[in-house]
């Protein structure tokens, strides 16, 4: 099974930057579909943001306009660019690559936005 493997989490203040980025230790092949996942304390895991092979890419409402997901195909890359960011946003992300033979996971970074 091959890892992904997140950066880029941290302790940033309201309104601040965060830049995560997921990249794979191994080859993955055929990945169609990448995105981040957040999980808050007592809640479900939720999409966050995702982008396809083609780079079309969707958003969380609460994150739209201030969350920007890329990738970078030759480096089977995704990163997530975070502005503007809120208590709210406070949660442990997550990648998560979808291949045609099976989806990986990253094991976690946190992002905790507080004064």
């Amino acid at each position: 099974q091959v890892q992904l493997v997140e950066s880029g989490g941290g302790l940033v203040q309201p309104g601040g930057s965060l830049r995560l980025s997921c990249a794979p230790l191994g080859s993955i092949f055929s990945i169609y579909f990448m995105a981040w996942y957040r999980q808050a304390p007592g809640s479900q895991r939720e999409l966050v943001a995702g982008i396809t092979s083609d780079s079309i890419t969707n958003y969380a409402d609460s994150v739209k306009g201030r969350f920007t997901i890329s990738r970078d195909n030759a480096k089977n890359t995704v990163y997530l660019q975070m502005n503007s960011l809120k208590p709210e946003d406070s949660a442990v992300y997550y990648c998560n690559f979808r291949a045609v033979s099976q989806q990986y996971w990253g094991q976690g970074t946190q992002v905790t936005v507080s004064s």
